[in-house]
This record gives structure tokens, C-alpha cells and sequence, in this order.
């Protein structure tokens, strides 16, 4: 007998010889439904809850209730997802001859004894750690295998038994390789060891992650939010958690891998969204993105910000009763000059400067033998004099005027960024016509940026717990700055592949990056390892790597499929792609069609005319219609079973050089899960040839 044993889709008789006993399927399949129906009894154990009598007003029962009804849904037993993927019999210590099974979530019988394990507590480490040379205690490792929600096969591996050869997990393959349709999924029985240690990798440090197509940045980047989440939830509650993707077609194709896990309340955005103080209707030039997106412009920020503060040449008179009270302008200047050492924000110091004032003034009453008290400085912070003096002093700021002005007022910005931006890249942002006001202005996304920076000039942004920050490369040092703010006291999850890098401002490096982002002792770590792309796909995309990010290791795929590439020369381009659409659709699984921006229009007219329906990038793909038509602009970080790319040459002519290009192309060619079909009119590319 083998000591590893798969069972694929078997009878509980072709199980029978195993050293579970006579029928180990049929068991396992019993744990599974009282795992199942222990699950329903907590979800109606909470259902059950009387709150009447356990509040004391209708708020505390408003947020007792919608605690309970997120207790709910987190309780939810999802009928096409298994409930637990893995068992681990242990040999020794504190878990001696204990079995546990690994699940998404905790689920535990009537006397509170787990007949499912979260993946996420210490005892379920060792089923992503545990190995031949180091079995952490652990004499067995089971994996399940499902078909839907039925449990079908299970294979075993014995890890302190010398006698038993190394072997490839067949279901674990099975599993990375299975086709998708929809939404991205949790990888929860799929963790490797390398992924497992950033995914458990402690809250207080912020941790960068470099990862080729296939590596599984994304999912690892999530789940580390949920493991976070379940180490450190009180923490964590009470500071928040955020998930920053490159745009919304991303954020819809993630969105359900942490509910899946029980995860509901963290907050999913895009950069743009972060910094909407207003709406962007118009767009940059890409030198004038790349300038406004450079680091120097927070100083130019904040010297236009500071120039705001006039220095009093008056002395300031206060007025109680029949007293009057003199800080000479000299005293006055020392106030603001300690305001302004102090670095502080500008509508911090401002709502300060009354108060150093009023103390001041109780400086002199208490010399005068007057015995004031803290009523007294408030009154005289009020003090209407005060008030006028503080509005000459440091008056307020609005953040969106002041970059108006700077990008309207050609005086302005000279002064502001005398000795940081040459004369040609003041000219660059300056725009040609001015706008009247700030709702008329047609501002960039590039612009609210900007804002963004003067707006926590003025006031600080508030900070969350943990950001993760996905596709990171493509960001501007103002962003990563934007980004930055709102973790400024928490920890960060920084995720992308400098080689994906796709805009004009896109990082060199992840030290640059991560030091514009406030976090410059982050770890960094590198997957190398892909698992999804396979191997004849991924080294043809890596023909673009010397000429797009020389010295960046290709991604080594442990996926053989031979045929999983075909690139064909054709005469009659929509014609073929019509074609190779319907010879994908043969196929079990999701198909993207990615073209360059400009080709998409006529490509859905092709498709429509054939009578494929089809979906855009965002939209959740069903068995009834698993085609999505993806621009290449809006193909990063997206994953289909098969690719076909249309024309690769206007890929890359349709950007502004040609290292974006090709770095497009890289982004569009690695997309394919499981086969990848290219179709050229015009020549490829001599890079990929």
C-alpha cells in the first residue's frame, strides 16, 4: 500500500485500504456534514438572540444588532465552497494524538469542542509549513479534493514515514489549475510555505512584495489581511483596514475573496477615490503628469501653504472690562516664529496661535495680581480683537484654491518653486487657461493628487492600521505619499512587479518607492515561484524583460501544459479573433479577448456581429457568458483560463514610449491561466521574436 493515497471521484470501497479503517471517504464525508450542521446551529444560536432586556438605549440595540447581523453573515455556509480543505494528525506535545481540520473558519460542536480549525490559528500553520525535514509534530497531512461542495477524494502524506517517496500533491496541483469563472477566490488550500510566511508575517512591520505574473501576490496580499485581522481584530477594529487596487474593474474581480473568509468590514478603494476632494474632468500631458506626480511638488505645497502666515508689525490690544492689555508686536512675532519652527500643521497652528495669545495676556493679569483661570484664557482666545489678529496672522487655507492659484498664477508658482522645479517644468503644469473657480476648474487626477497633499498640509489625514496596496509600481511619489498618509501609524502590505510598470511615472525601484511612501525599513520579499501562468507562456513573455527591466529575474513556473501557447500570423484579423474566441469557448473556463484601447470598439462590433455576447472588464462572468473583451489599459492584475490578444504590435505602439510598450504587452501576454492564443496582422514586436 501506498503510504500516499489519492483517491479522485471514488467509491468508499476503492478507499477501503487505508489506516483510517474500512471506509475513510464515508467518514470524512460524515465530518463534513456535522461540521456543516454544527455551522447552521451557531448561525442559529446568534439568530436566536433576545437583545430586548440587554441595552440600555436604542443606539447600544442599533449597534448590538448590527454586530449580530455581521456575526450572521459570517457564519454563512457556502454550499459550493468546502468547509474544510485539510486535516492534520499530530504525534506529540500539547496536541498528542490530535486531529484537527483546517477550514476557512472556526466551527465548533454543542459543547464548544472544533470539529473545523481556522487556517489562520497557530495549530493550522504547520498544514502550509510542515515538511519531510521538518514535520512541526505532524505524522499526517490529509487534503481534501471537491466537486462543488461534495467531498470526492482525499490524499494522504505521512511526513516522519523515510519509507515514503516525495511526490507532487495531485489534488494541490488540481486545485491551483482548476478553471474559474467569476469573481477571484480565497487560496486558503493552497498557501505555499514562501507565501505562508508573508501571509503570517507580524502587524507592526510593513512588508513589500515583488512577484512576477502567476506568484500569487494578490491572494497572498489578502490573506495577510485576513490572518491580521484574526490575530489582531480588536486592534485592527478599532483603526481600520483598507485595500488600494489600480481601478474598480480590479476591485470588483477581488472583492469576494474576504468575505469568503468572513471577512466584512474592510474598506476596498483605488487612489483616485482616496483623494476625491474633486471631481476630475480633465487629464495631463504625460510630462505634466510625470512633474506633478514628482516628490519635489510637497515642497513646493507647502511653501505656498506657509507663505500664507503674514509676520504682525503691530502690537495687539485686549480689552476686559475696564483693563486693557498690550503684547507688543515683538512678542507676538516670537509666538508665530515658534508655531512655524515647530513644523506643525497649518490649521493645527492656527487654532494654537489664539491660545498662545490668551496666555499672553494671563501672563500680564497674573503680574498685575489678577488670578485667572483656564474660563479666563478661553475668553479671552474668543476675545474679538484676538480673533481679528489671528485672521491677519494665519488665516485659513483652502486647500483646492491654493492649487488653483499655483497652477493658474505663473508669479506664484515661480515663487513657491524657486530652486525645486526648473523654469521648463513650471511651464510643463501651468495651465493654458486659467480657471475662474475651483467647481469650473477641469482638475486631473494628477491635480486632486496635489490637493490631497495640501489638504493634510493643512490638516492631518487620518490614519488607518493596515493598508494593502496592490499593483504598486504604477504609482507616482505623490501617490505613494497620498497612500502613505493613511497608514502613517499603521503598517503597510505593498504588492507589484516592477516589471508591470505601465505609466510614465511608474517606480524604478521599491526603495525609492517605499521611502516616498513613509516606510522605508519595510521588508522585502520576492516570489519567484508562479503557479498559475504556465510555463511555455510565461518564458515567452520573458523575451520583453531585457528590454523593459533589465536584471529582473524571470518568473520560474512550476505549471507544465504543453500547447498552451499559439501565436498565429493572419491576414483578416477580426475574422480570426471571432474565431479563436469560439475555439476558446470550447473550453472549460473564463476567456479574456485583450486589445489595445483603440482596437476594443471594432472588436465588439465583430463579436456582436458573430452573436458572442460578451462582457466589459468588472462585470462577473457566468456559464451563460464567459467572454470578456479587456483593453489592454485595464488588464493588470485580471486573470482568465484563456487569452486571446489581438495584435500585439498596437499594444505597444498605443503608449507613449516604447519601454511602456512592451511592459504592456508583458502585462497583456501574462494574463492566461491556462492558454494563451496571439493573433498578428502586422509583425510582432522584434523583442518577442
Amino acid at each position: 500500500m501506498p503510504a500516499r493515497t489519492p483517491v479522485p471521484d471514488v467509491s468508499p470501497a476503492t478507499a477501503a485500504a487505508t489506516v483510517d479503517g474500512a471506509d475513510p471517504l464515508a467518514r470524512e464525508r460524515a465530518h463534513l456534514a456535522a461540521s456543516r450542521a454544527a455551522l447552521r446551529a451557531m448561525r442559529e444560536d446568534v439568530e436566536s438572540l433576545d437583545i430586548k432586556d440587554v441595552t440600555a438605549n436604542w443606539v447600544n440595540a442599533a449597534v448590538l444588532r448590527s454586530q449580530i447581523e455581521d456575526r450572521i453573515k459570517a457564519l454563512a455556509d457556502l454550499a459550493h465552497t468546502p468547509l474544510f480543505f485539510g486535516r492534520l494528525d499530530y504525534l506529540h506535545t500539547a496536541q498528542e494524538g490530535q486531529r484537527f481540520y483546517i477550514g476557512r473558519r472556526h466551527v465548533h460542536d454543542a459543547v464548544g469542542d472544533p470539529m473545523v480549525v481556522d487556517w489562520r490559528a497557530p495549530v493550522s500553520q504547520p498544514f502550509y509549513r510542515a515538511s519531510r525535514k521538518d514535520p512541526k509534530d505532524v505524522g499526517l497531512r490529509r487534503r481534501f479534493g471537491y466537486t462543488g461542495g461534495e467531498l470526492t477524494a482525499y490524499e494522504d502524506e505521512h511526513l516522519t514515514d523515510p519509507s515514503e517517496p516525495e511526490q507532487t500533491s495531485k489534488l494541490l496541483q488540481t486545485e491551483i489549475e482548476r478553471p474559474r469563472v467569476g469573481p477571484m477566490r480565497d487560496i486558503v488550500a493552497t498557501i505555499q510555505p514562501e507565501q505562508d510566511e508573508i501571509v503570517r508575517s507580524g502587524l507592526s512591520g510593513t512588508v513589500c512584495v515583488q512577484g512576477g505574473p502567476g506568484t500569487g501576490k494578490t491572494a497572498v496580499g489578502l490573506h495577510r489581511v485576513a490572518y491580521l485581522l484574526y490575530a489582531h481584530r480588536e486592534r485592527l477594529a478599532r483603526t481600520g483596514t483598507l485595500v488600494i487596487g489600480p481601478n474598480r474593474s480590479f476591485l470588483h474581480y477581488i472583492e469576494q475573496v474576504l468575505p469568503a473568509l468572513g471577512e466584512l468590514d474592510v474598506r476596498q478603494s483605488t487612489v483616485d477615490d482616496l483623494v476625491s476632494h474633486v471631481e476630475v474632468r480633465g487629464t495631463d500631458t504625460p510630462a505634466a503628469a510625470v512633474v506633478k506626480g514628482d516628490a519635489r511638488m510637497a515642497e513646493v505645497l507647502r511653501r505656498a501653504v506657509r507663505s500664507h502666515v503674514t509676520p504682525p508689525t503691530e502690537p495687539l490690544m485686549v480689552v476686559r472690562g475696564s483693563r486693557r492689555w498690550r503684547i507688543p508686536a515683538y512678542e507676538l512675532e516670537e509666538i508665530v516664529r515658534e508655531l512655524l519652527d515647530r513644523d506643525v500643521r497649518y490649521g493645527s497652528a492656527r487654532d494654537a496661535l489664539p491660545q498662545r495669545i490668551a496666555h499672553a495676556v494671563l501672563v500680564r493679569m497674573e503680574q498685575a495680581g489678577e488670578a485667572p483661570d483656564d474660563r479666563v484664557q478661553d475668553a479671552v482666545a474668543r476675545n474679538a480683537a484676538v480673533k481679528a489678529a489671528v485672521k491677519a496672522i494665519w488665516p485659513p487655507v483652502d486647500p483646492a484654491k491654493l492649487v488653483l492659484r499655483l497652477l493658474s498664477d505663473a508669479e506664484f508658482l515661480a515663487m513657491h518653486a524657486e530652486g525645486v522645479l526648473t523654469t521648463e517644468e513650471q511651464d510643463t503644469v501651468l495651465w493654458d487657461r486659467p480657471a475662474r473657480s475651483v467647481k469650473s476648474a477641469k482638475w486631473s487626477a494628477a491635480d486632486a493628487v496635489l490637493i490631497d497633499e495640501a489638504t493634510d498640509l493643512v490638516q492631518r489625514t487620518h490614519s488607518l492600521g493596515h493598508v494593502v496596496l496592490d499593483e504598486a509600481q504604477d504609482l507616482s511619489p505623490m501617490q505613494y505619499r497620498a497612500v502613505g498618509r493613511r497608514c502613517s501609524t499603521g503598517s503597510a502590505t505593498v504588492l507589484g512587479d516592477l516589471a508591470q510598470g505601465t505609466t510614465p511615472w511608474a517606480t524604478s525601484s521599491w526603495a525609492e518607492a517605499l521611502s516616498h511612501l513613509g516606510k522605508a525599513d519595510a521588508a522585502v520579499e520576492e516570489l519567484t515561484a508562479g503557479f498559475r501562468v504556465p510555463r511555455e507562456v510565461i518564458a515567452y513573455a520573458s523575451r520583453l524583460l531585457p528590454h523593459m527591466s533589465p536584471g529582473l529575474a524571470p518568473v520560474s513556473s512550476v505549471r507544465e501544459n504543453p500547447g498552451s501557447l499559439s501565436v498565429r500570423a493572419v491576414s483578416d484579423l477580426d475574422s480570426a479573433v471571432v474565431s479563436a474566441c469560439l475555439e476558446s469557448l470550447t473550453r472549460e473556463g473564463s476567456i479574456g479577448l485583450i486589445a489595445a484601447d483603440a482596437r476594443v470598439p471594432a472588436l465588439a462590433a465583430a463579436l456582436t456581429s458573430a452573436g458572442l455576447p460578451h462582457l466589459s472588464p468588472g462585470e462577473e462572468t457566468t456559464a451563460a457568458c464567459r467572454l470578456t473583451l479587456v483593453p489592454a489599459s485595464l488588464a493588470k492584475g485580471l486573470e482568465y483560463d484563456y487569452v486571446v490578444l489581438d495584435e500585439p504590435a498596437a499594444v505597444v505602439t498605443a503608449e507613449p514610449d516604447e519601454r511602456t510598450g512592451l511592459r504592456r504587452l508583458y502585462v497583456a501576454l501574462t494574463r492566461a491561466v491556462s492558454g494563451l492564443t496571439v493573433l498578428h496582422a502586422q509583425p510582432l514586436p522584434l523583442q518577442l521574436t
